[in-house]
């Protein structure tokens, strides 16, 4: 497995936005609130998943 991440990268990177039938305020809210984690998230090449409540 390492071995096809040094040849194909990183695989993609997933936000899971968990809050089912909601505005899409709600959802901007969400991601607002979530920024530092977010940046985080994308700043770690070990992580490829991030689930928001």
């Amino acid at each position: 497995m390492h071995d096809l991440s040094l040849v194909f990268g990183n695989p993609p990177k997933v936000i899971w936005i968990r809050l089912g039938n909601c505005s899409t305020s709600q959802v901007e809210n969400l991601l607002r609130q979530s920024f530092d984690m977010i940046t985080l998230f994308y700043q770690d090449k070990n992580l490829s998943l991030l689930a928001l409540p």
